[in-house]
């Protein structure tokens, strides 16, 4: 039921498996009489016992407590060799080439084959800056 209060921790605990009976506004003669015995009438649902539905598998017991895999950001590197700007097309480290990945301009050069259709599309009406700039970045490497 909506509005289902909810308990306190420790000394502010409170019992919540008594459902507080609610009343009905605008309700015509006998209705709220009906209505509020009704509510006393109907069981409580309990809370759930033992293992979730669906398999019995709860989160924490497939991958076990995920805080103790967060790495403090003043934990010593695991990869302490290797660069920040490992696998960026530039700075210290192996580009992208070596990750078997293409360099940017490799890849522009690779879209010059499509240039007519994205050439196109960027001159519709509604075409956005990033498609525009996009053809004058394949236009550029060319």
């Amino acid at each position: 039921m909506p509005g289902q209060p909810v308990s306190g921790p420790g000394k502010f605990s409170q019992r919540t498996d008594k459902q507080p009976i609610a009343s009905l506004d605008n309700a015509n003669y006998g209705e709220q009489k009906d209505y509020k015995q009704l509510q006393q009438d109907a069981p409580v649902a309990a809370a759930p016992q033992g293992p979730p539905a669906g398999g019995g598998m709860d989160f924490s017991s497939m991958f076990g407590s995920a805080a103790n895999r967060v790495v403090p950001m003043d934990a010593e590197s695991t990869q302490p060799n290797v660069p920040v700007t490992n696998g960026a097309s530039m700075g210290a480290g192996a580009g992208t080439e070596a990750l078997g990945l293409q360099s940017g301009k490799t890849d522009l050069k690779a879209m010059a084959s499509q240039l007519p259709v994205i050439e196109f599309m960027a001159n519709q009406p509604n075409a956005s800056w990033g498609l525009r700039n996009l053809v004058r970045q394949i236009k550029g490497a060319m």
